[in-house]
């Protein structure tokens, strides 16, 4: 009994709270965007199609810097420590948005946009890769459920934000939550794996390229990025075009993209629950990895077969797909249990965010497949797509739920 005590009071314990809390911040700010962009732009004097084009360019901003940000702060917190990426990332963060609230030009947004998103790029992975380390293997797995499922709740509180406030003070009040989570962080100590690490000396600390140098090391990498590809599948088409999709289905009312986006996230708060709550009854990654994949499938023939139903029905079957998708937290802890101590937060933080640079390629089969086949032929052609290579990328993979988390790669 006092063994299980032990157990919940680590669960709960500080590094576990403020890495929620910055995976939380994370969150509010990537759907934050996604909801003011419209009416941000309309300040800035834009109109009709500019509307779209300047969108696409400011998202794809955002996007090449939380790529080259998960790149830079993995190597960094493999070098550095776990915890100092944590202070510099949310610290560049939330400067950047609180510019982004007094910007007031084309040219400045993107700029901000691209360095809020590299500092985005190191909270997720920094976080669950400190949480991994700082927990005993038995119950890690309720940590990152943890981190996750408080995280995503971060876009409850950007649509309600943004409903109620200017986006100005929008972006405003989301640089004063990250100054605040940096506050809370002074507190927490470094990952006891990462010091002894520090003190051996360990050859190729945080070397990126380490990870492509060897033929099965680069197969676990890749597998780690696709088995998170089908969740990106259903956020960055079927619920970003969810108004083109409902109209083509013959949905009785009109659909809002935001609606649809707050139905998802708050499916993935529970799905990330259900997920690691079931890993830990179970004692496996892969097999709930597996049934949430399933349960995706499952989403997507409801998603395409619901027929001409209302708006509510359409946001019911958003939160199905959220809720099949929250198997994202076990996706990155699986990720970070597959490598080293000396790689592991290069690899916790590049493939999250791989995963969701993943949305350009795929958004660019969604196009192609569009062309011949239909708005809802190539949705599902892409889907199908992805759904395989995440099946077989799963089936690659070993099984990391007993597997102890203190040894290192090794390099000839």
């Amino acid at each position: 009994m006092a063994q299980k005590a032990v157990g919940v009071h680590q669960i709960f314990s500080l590094p576990v709270i403020v890495a929620a809390l910055g995976y939380f911040v994370d969150i509010y700010d990537l759907v934050l965007f996604s909801i003011v962009r419209v009416p941000s732009l309309k300040t800035l004097g834009l109109s009709g199609q500019e509307l779209i084009d300047s969108g696409v360019y400011l998202l794809n901003m955002q996007m090449a810097g939380m790529l080259i940000g998960g790149i830079l702060w993995g190597i960094l917190g493999d070098r550095k420590g776990r915890l100092k990426i944590m202070f510099g990332s949310i610290f560049l963060y939330s400067i950047a948005n609180f510019a982004n609230g007094m910007v007031q030009s084309l040219e400045g947004y993107a700029a901000l946009r691209f360095i809020a998103g590299i500092g985005l790029a190191g909270e997720l992975g920094a976080g669950i890769t400190l949480v991994s380390e700082v927990l005993h293997t038995s119950i890690r797995g309720y940590g990152t459920m943890l981190v996750a499922s408080v995280g995503v709740s971060g876009a409850i509180l950007a649509n309600m934000v943004a409903s109620t406030y200017d986006w100005r003070n929008a972006f405003i009040i989301g640089g004063v939550l990250g100054l605040l989570l940096l506050i809370a962080r002074i507190s927490v100590a470094e990952s006891g794996m990462f010091k002894a690490m520090e003190n051996k000396k360990v050859a190729a600390r945080g070397n990126f390229l380490a990870l492509f140098s060897e033929r099965k090391r680069f197969y676990r990498y890749l597998n780690s990025i696709l088995i998170g590809v089908p969740i990106w599948f259903v956020v960055g088409i079927l619920i970003t075009f969810s108004p083109e999709f409902a109209r083509a289905l013959g949905t009785t009312g009109p659909v809002s993209a935001g609606n649809a986006v707050m139905f998802c996230y708050l499916g993935l708060v529970f799905g990330d629950l259900s997920s690691g709550l079931l890993s830990q009854a179970l004692r496996s990654r892969k097999k709930v990895i597996l049934l949430y994949m399933l349960l995706t499938i499952s989403g997507v023939g409801l998603y395409f077969l619901q027929g001409a139903q209302s708006p509510n029905f359409f946001y019911g079957v958003c939160l199905f797909l959220g809720f099949a998708g929250g198997y994202w937290a076990i996706f990155v802890t699986v990720a970070a249990e597959q490598f080293g101590t000396n790689l592991r937060a290069t690899v916790a933080t590049t493939v999250p965010n791989f995963v969701r640079g993943m949305v350009v390629p795929i958004t660019l089969l969604f196009q192609f497949f569009r062309r011949p086949l239909g708005l809802q032929g190539g949705a599902l052609a892409v889907g199908a797509i992805c759904l395989v290579a995440g099946f077989l990328a799963l089936r690659s993979l070993e099984e990391t739920f007993h597997k102890d988390l203190d040894y290192y790669e090794e390099f000839p």
